[in-house]
């Protein structure tokens, strides 16, 4: 379908529905709605009882780290050289935390030389690597630990992540060194129960007891969640409450200053994913444009994303009664499919368009051109409704 001038020129838009009107695309289309993510933004830095920093990873666009820092954001977790670079280039002025915990010695060079200040670690082969290279002076080191998960979408324990014990004798030799000794730990990630947080801060006690040394610093980690599902939307504010209520209860006078470092909890509900019904199967099948070698690769692991409108190529909802749909991506590979069933309008049909909110989170940077599949466009709208 061709384009006006006037379609050609837009920048903003009011909403997807106005996307697929206008322009009717054939590839996936991610819409950013920049007021979204700034009063997320500030949700977090009035509610959270300390220092927000946002966790790159999760999202690494320009327009993202502009907004936040807008809105107010003064610090960044980041997790390589490209995105020291990023955050030093953007946010010049922000806090800068290298807390992805095992580095090469080539890239804690870069980190020094860039002016890194804060790291975690969680092996004492890593920490000896940073005793090499990281002046003592003014710099923190956080060991990082680990406790069987609970409530978390997927466990970070399993590639991060030492021991209370272990994590002791780190925080000993930090100490011990002349850094500055502080403690982080990462829940998992789409932790909605904010008991998720509270035996990692009692466990944060035990290990400072046992290493006589009382942090300076205590980094929640992320797990914050994004609304993914209806009926499950996040209490962000419990889950602040339950941090700070919990650290004052078992470090008293000696609480730490608290830091976290949220990703989708930031950034997921700031974005939807327009995407374009490319089939009917006779059994019901619903082939899309993208998939999960493109911006849907979360879900296979997480769950799927059910907070979905339905579009005919004219931007009228479909509201026929719901019916379980098994949902395949573009590509050649079987594996492209998502989980279990997406319950959609029974009345969806060929060119119809499926608005998949909550989409902001890794969907940009897990994304692949497999298959010749996965142009993404993006483009900018005052709302996602």
């Amino acid at each position: 379908m061709g384009l006006s001038e006037g379609n050609q020129a837009k920048t903003v838009w009011d909403n997807p529905a106005e996307i697929v009107r206008s322009l009717r695309p054939e590839n996936p289309v991610l819409v950013f709605a920049p007021t979204i993510l700034q009063d997320r933004a500030r949700q977090f830095i009035e509610g959270f009882p300390g220092l927000v920093t946002y966790a790159v990873k999760s999202n690494p666009e320009e327009a993202v780290i502009n907004n936040l820092v807008a809105a107010g954001i003064r610090g960044f977790d980041v997790a390589s050289p490209f995105e020291i670079d990023l955050i030093g280039r953007l946010a010049p002025m922000a806090a800068r935390h290298y807390h992805n915990p095992v580095r090469s010695t080539a890239e804690i060079a870069h980190a020094v030389a860039a002016g890194i200040k804060a790291w975690s670690v969680d092996s004492r082969s890593e920490l000896d690597k940073l005793f090499a290279q990281v002046p003592a002076e003014d710099c923190e080191i956080s060991p990082r630990f680990k406790l069987p998960v609970l409530g978390a979408a997927y466990d970070f324990g399993a590639k991060f992540g030492a021991t209370p014990d272990r994590a002791a004798e780190l925080l000993a030799a930090v100490a011990a060194r002349g850094y500055v000794p502080s403690l982080t730990f990462h829940p998992g990630t789409q932790c909605v129960d904010p008991g998720a947080w509270e035996q990692y801060i009692r466990t944060a006690r035990e290990i400072a007891d046992k290493a006589g040394v009382m942090p300076r610093r205590l980094n929640v980690g992320g797990g914050f969640p994004s609304w993914r599902v209806h009926g499950v939307e996040p209490d962000l504010p419990a889950i602040f409450e339950r941090i700070g209520t919990v650290t004052a209860e078992v470090f008293g006078e000696n609480a730490p200053q608290l830091v976290c470092e949220p990703g989708r909890g930031l950034c997921g509900d700031a974005f939807a994913i327009i995407a374009r019904v490319k089939a009917l199967r006779d059994d019901g099948a619903v082939f899309l444009n993208d998939g999960v070698y493109g911006g849907l690769t979360e879900l296979p692991m997480i769950g799927n994303l059910d907070r979905i409108d339905v579009l005919t190529p004219q931007g009228e909802r479909r509201s026929a009664p719901d019916a379980g749909r098994v949902v395949f991506g573009p590509t050649c590979d079987s594996v492209d499919r998502l989980p279990g069933e997406l319950a959609l309008p029974g009345d969806i049909a060929e060119g119809d368009y499926l608005v998949i909110n909550g989409a902001g989170a890794y969907s940009v940077v897990t994304n692949t051109r497999f298959n010749g599949f996965g142009e993404l466009q993006q483009l900018t709208a005052m709302s996602l409704g």
